[in-house]
């Protein structure tokens, strides 16, 4: 599934990258056509649907590209993935799509917790301080977890910055058992 899955993102990447579209602007509206298909499942089941015709569709999706203000680009990417009965899988493409610009424009992906919500400052210095460490640009999502009392845990690919307080008493408490 993976190489499926990546082989969409690739091309999709390469599109992007060969016209000199706006990486960002085609990545949000992927993920808006995203949200609709998972947000409504007669639009699911009519994707899904083997029984209804490419051209009724590519008529929705036409529509629905159209509302949104989507790119040729996204509504021929789009259109293809219909066309190969690949919706279920519409959820880890454009995942794996923002993988692949994320890689190609050199950002990394970073999921922040933190205790409480973060003022933009906050956030603005503690992006700075990641970017430092990585030395790649950021693309920053944030979460709140009120369970880790204070602080922040910052995901960057598959390594982790525990900045909690929730964290620093566990590497305590292990400190301690150890010595």
């Amino acid at each position: 599934m993976a190489a499926i899955t990546s082989r969409y993102a690739r091309a999709f990447a390469d599109v992007v990258m060969e016209r000199k579209l706006d990486a960002n602007k085609a990545l949000a509206d992927l993920q808006s056509l995203l949200g609709l298909v998972q947000g409504n499942d007669d639009l699911r089941k009519t994707w899904d649907n083997p029984s209804i015709s490419s051209g009724q569709k590519r008529g929705v999706l036409d529509g629905l590209v159209a509302r949104l203000g989507a790119s040729k680009e996204v509504r021929n990417f789009l259109a293809v993935v219909i066309d190969h009965r690949r919706t279920s899988d519409l959820e880890r493409i454009v995942r794996q799509v923002e993988q692949e610009l994320n890689d190609r424009l050199g950002f990394a992906e970073a999921q922040i917790t933190s205790a409480r919500s973060l003022s933009g400052t906050e956030k603005k210095n503690l992006e700075q301080q990641i970017q430092s460490m990585t030395g790649k640009s950021l693309r920053a999502r944030y979460a709140q977890d009120v369970s880790l009392l204070g602080g922040a845990v910052v995901r960057v690919g598959s390594t982790i910055y525990d900045g909690s307080i929730q964290g620093q008493l566990k590497r305590l408490r292990e400190q301690i058992a150890a010595g």
